[in-house]
């Protein structure tokens, strides 16, 4: 990645003690972490901003934090604000953080001139502010006079063309990459250069939410394994029954296309050999293991054997990237199947990337997280990166 970090700042500076005294650093942060009930369900994204933050502090920044939660659409939301997330920050830092309920304007203002070297402000959600996601330039230019220099340490939101990631970089005196985002590159470029054979496994809801990945993959890597209900758009364009299962008819030639350049390229496109099938997507529903859907049934969860054979292909891989759940994970009922192929990814001597809500949410439930070699904290992101689609976040830094 050709953009500048943290560490060439601080290099440049005469003053060897507190190399950024006297900076105000804004960083792009993503602390969109779950909530439940008002409480951090995971904040796995919190430790994994530490670090970036941390070595700002120590150079005497005085450094201003921004990220989203949620999607407040341009709305001020209570159940959304990030003053939550200042305790949990401040004990991952291990210093005290301040909050400002604003993320622009005199509020704003007023908290960032009030910082001292190595202390760090914490601003209310961006996106309460319609100009974030519509990357207006008046609102980067508010955000940019926060500050004297900019980071980028969020590469959750590194694929939006947003205020925070593209439009503030040009208006601040200096932009660098921060660990975090520098970290995820780096692991996901051995993704797109990997040592074979590469398996990359994938599920979700729908084809239409993975098509361009699925369609890039299908080309790149040795074995595809699809899970999920939109497992069933490609068991359908077979010409196999599906019940009532999930499955787009305005994708079946999608898929079909998908499963002809895996053919063409040499690629193993791996399907369901059997499902748990349900009469409803009900927690108390009777279940059942079948090879072919029966009418009036739907597949919720891939099969023993499919799990089976997953978890052997995660053995013979050399290369594995895991995007989606392979079931209704969230239900008991339905999670075996996702739960096997995360260890069979940790157990695999591989090496692993996991990335997606579901697929991290079930190697942190079985305690996995140290048997991947990395977790990505960008889903989406992490999806178009492995397509070798330009990230409009990475692309600013580097301009």
């Amino acid at each position: 990645m050709n953009a500048k970090r943290i560490d060439d700042w601080i290099r440049s500076s005469k003053d060897t003690a507190q190399p950024l005294a006297g900076v105000r650093v804004l960083v792009r942060s993503d602390l969109n972490v779950p909530l439940k009930d008002g409480r951090i369900a995971d904040d796995t994204r919190i430790r994994a901003s530490a670090e970036t933050l941390r070595k700002l502090c120590q150079a005497g920044a005085r450094v201003v934090v921004c990220s989203h939660l949620g999607r407040p659409k341009g709305k001020t939301d209570p159940a959304l604000s990030l003053g939550p997330i200042t305790a949990a920050l401040a004990q991952q830092l291990d210093t005290p953080v301040s909050f400002s309920e604003d993320c622009v304007g005199p509020t704003a203002h007023s908290k960032v001139a009030a910082l001292e070297d190595g202390q760090v402000l914490l601003l209310e959600n961006l996106r309460f502010h319609q100009g974030e996601t519509e990357n207006e330039p008046s609102f980067a230019t508010e955000l940019a006079h926060l500050a004297d220099h900019y980071v980028n340490d969020a590469f959750g939101t590194a694929h939006r063309a947003h205020a925070s990631t593209v439009g503030v970089v040009s208006r601040v005196a200096q932009s660098a990459a921060g660990e975090l985002l520098h970290h995820e590159v780096a692991q996901l470029e051995a993704v797109l250069n990997p040592k074979r054979p590469l398996l990359c496994l994938l599920g979700g809801a729908k084809v239409s939410d993975k098509l361009g990945v699925l369609e890039a993959l299908a080309e790149r890597a040795d074995a595809l394994a699809i899970g999920g209900a939109m497992a069933y758009t490609f068991v359908s364009a077979r010409g196999e029954g599906t019940g009532t299962s999930l499955v787009e008819p305005d994708r079946i030639e999608a898929a079909r296309s998908v499963e002809k350049a895996a053919a063409e390229s040499g690629c193993r496109l791996l399907l369901p050999q059997d499902h748990v099938v349900a009469q409803s997507m009900d927690p108390q529903a009777t279940t059942q293991v079948v090879e072919q859907i029966p009418d009036g049934s739907m597949g919720l969860d891939i099969g023993p054997k499919t799990a089976q054979d997953y978890a052997q292909e995660a053995q013979k891989a050399q290369t594995i990237f895991w995007n989606g759940p392979m079931g209704v994970f969230e239900i008991e009922a339905f999670a075996s199947g996702t739960e096997s192929v995360a260890s069979g990814v940790a157990e695999s001597a591989a090496f692993s990337v996991v990335g997606g809500g579901d697929s991290l949410a079930a190697i942190n439930r079985l305690s996995l997280g140290s048997a991947i070699s990395h977790l990505s904290t960008g889903g989406g992101a992490s999806l178009e990166f492995v397509q070798g689609l330009t990230l409009p976040g990475l692309a600013a830094l580097e301009r």
